[in-house]
């Protein structure tokens, strides 16, 4: 054996050498000094009033009171009052039950829409654009203009239900039912938010290999067989990603809710009330800021959980790949 081919089997056998890159001396302070800003004004903006938060929490501070009286440490009282609160906890149930249906189903139609939006037929990107407009709309007007659809007479939903089925179905009263009004706050949301997360969905599908598709339709796959062995398993970390995100922004429902509640014309506030609109209603409506703060830490606390859970999936799906 020659030994130049000694020395490639050596080479080959052998583990390939560490390659250390040294770090120019500058670059951190270069990096800190372009961070600088936004650092600044997340501990200002982020960081300043959650601590500020979790003080007032134990206190029974309030939006307006006599100077005499002042603010007094209470300890834990307020977290003690709030978990005894029948409201919080049907505020949170209903905070649950409109996670656990609306993360999932728009997941779902973003996934469905971005797959439709995908492939190379005109008027593609006309579609994305339809698609991504409730996005660009400001949640408010979302919420009036589907207010006047729901409307029991006249409006465009009960006029479609009725469509649909023939007149079997009854125009319903969706805003002032306790039992509907919730999923009809649901259904909007999911209009409103489903444009985003299909963007989300229509990078990761760009970003698979076409090359993987053409060899499965060579073996004789079919569409579905494609979907399911090719496009699913390659999505999985945008996938959990478009799930986590969602679930969080479906935690901090608010402004639909509270437009619907505002208008006068709605159920009992008890059957659609959230987290975040209780709080903003103990602290502005009823003055108890300390009260509200309670509230605002178990929210951060809960929201903090659901990151913590992110970043284990992503960890699992990492080692995996």
């Amino acid at each position: 054996m020659s030994s130049l081919q000694m020395t490639s089997s050596s080479a080959a056998g052998a583990p390939p050498a560490t390659v250390r890159r040294q770090r120019p001396r500058g670059d951190g302070a270069t990096a800190w000094l372009f961070a600088a800003p936004a650092t600044a004004l997340l501990g200002i903006f982020l960081v300043l009033p959650f601590l500020m938060a979790v003080v007032l929490s134990f206190t029974n501070k309030r939006l307006i009171s006599a100077e005499e009286l002042g603010t007094d440490f209470v300890g834990w009282r307020n977290y003690a009052r709030l978990l005894q609160d029948d409201a919080f906890w049907v505020a949170l149930k209903n905070n649950f039950v409109f996670v656990a249906i609306v993360a999932p189903l728009q997941s779902a139609f973003a996934l469905l829409l971005a797959v439709l939006v995908n492939q190379p037929l005109a008027g593609s990107r006309f579609f994305r654009t339809v698609y991504f407009m409730p996005v660009a709309t400001t949640m408010a007007v979302v919420a009036v203009i589907w207010s006047l659809m729901y409307a029991p007479d006249g409006g465009v939903v009960n006029r479609f239900v009725g469509f649909v089925s023939f007149g079997l179905i009854a125009p319903q009263d969706w805003l002032r039912d306790p039992a509907l009004v919730l999923y009809a706050v649901m259904v909007l949301s999911i209009w409103q938010g489903v444009g985003f997360q299909m963007l989300v969905f229509l990078a990761g599908l760009q970003a698979i290999p076409v090359d993987l598709y053409e060899a499965a339709k060579l073996d004789g796959a079919t569409p579905w067989q494609q979907f399911r062995h090719i496009t699913v398993p390659m999505l999985k970390n945008t996938t959990i990603f478009v799930l986590i995100t969602t679930t969080i922004y479906a935690f901090q429902l608010y402004t639909q809710v509270q437009i619907i509640a505002s208008s006068g014309t709605a159920a009992p506030v008890d059957s659609f009330r959230t987290v975040v609109m209780l709080m903003v209603h103990e602290g502005f409506g009823s003055g108890k800021i300390g009260h509200a703060a309670a509230l605002s830490v178990l929210f951060f606390v809960l929201v903090l959980a659901i990151s913590l859970i992110q970043r284990l999936l992503l960890k699992e799906e990492r080692a995996v790949a």
